[in-house]
């Protein structure tokens, strides 16, 4: 069975499961987000242990955990400053030559993707009153963030000409990433017009295509650039024909808390 076959296969299976607890929404999709957040993490750290720089894993994951569950969590600051001092603490006592290495990626592995999946996990839970539009919001960022990578990979392939970040992935292109913006509309405007329900108006709604066109590829970008320092093709491979959750989720871990910040700006003037 070739890579695309099951690429294919795969995402006809998982596409739909994803969405059904999307919809269900609650406890059962924040559970499935934390633990898709705990995988990107390990992934990474795997990654960062090829270069030699041993995040520690048990603080790594405590770290993510505490940022997933900070809205529920009681005394979530005081939490959040234990963990890091025990952290500090724990590299002093090594005491290793890679100490500062280690205390770097750890908090790095141990916040890029929680934060990520939390905003998305906010977007969801952004209407608690009304579980349809939390469903239609955290949809149409990930529509957007899908169609932008489609429609990219599309005419990078038909177009692709001049190169977006040759230094960081030989693949990317500029045609590819106006293709993007394109794909991010079509994805929004698909849900939006599907909708029963219009939770924001369109002029406050097309921003995010660029907002998501620019930090998803970032989030790409940064991701090529992880695996290649580290001379890797995919963070795992976990996923049939895709790679790891962090290849899957690496333009929405930065694309999803740039929405989240500009739809609480636009509440915050709304309100002004």
């Amino acid at each position: 069975m070739s890579e695309l076959t099951k690429r294919v296969l795969f995402a006809l299976i998982a596409t739909p499961l994803f969405l059904g607890v999307l919809w269900f929404g609650g406890w059962p999709f924040k559970i499935m987000m934390a633990l898709v957040a705990l995988i990107i993490q390990w992934e990474m750290a795997t990654m960062f242990e090829v270069g030699n720089a041993r995040p520690s894993r048990p603080f790594m994951h405590l770290i993510g955990i505490w940022v997933l569950f900070i809205p529920y969590l009681p005394y979530e600051h005081l939490i959040g400053l234990s963990l890091f001092l025990l952290l500090i603490l724990s590299e002093i006592v090594r005491g290793s030559d890679r100490s500062y290495t280690s205390l770097v990626t750890t908090i790095f592995c141990g916040l890029y993707a929680p934060i990520g999946i939390l905003t998305l996990i906010l977007l969801r839970d952004r209407y608690m009153e009304t579980s349809l539009e939390g469903f239609i919001l955290a949809t149409m960022v990930l529509m957007m963030v899908w169609g932008n990578d489609v429609f990219a990979y599309m005419f990078g392939r038909k177009f692709g000409k001049h190169l977006l970040a040759p230094k960081i992935s030989p693949k990317k292109t500029w045609e590819g990433f106006f293709g993007g913006v394109l794909g991010a509309a079509v994805g929004l405007l698909l849900v939006y017009i599907l909708s029963p329900v219009e939770i924001y108006s369109l002029s406050i709604l097309m921003p995010a295509v660029l907002i998501v066109s620019i930090f998803g590829p970032v989030g790409d970008l940064a991701a090529s650039k992880l695996k290649r320092m580290y001379d890797t093709k995919d963070s795992s491979n976990i996923l049939p024909g895709h790679g790891g959750f962090f290849d899957r989720f690496d333009a929405l871990l930065l694309a999803a808390p740039a929405v989240y910040v500009y739809l609480e700006i636009t509440s915050i003037i709304s309100k002004v």
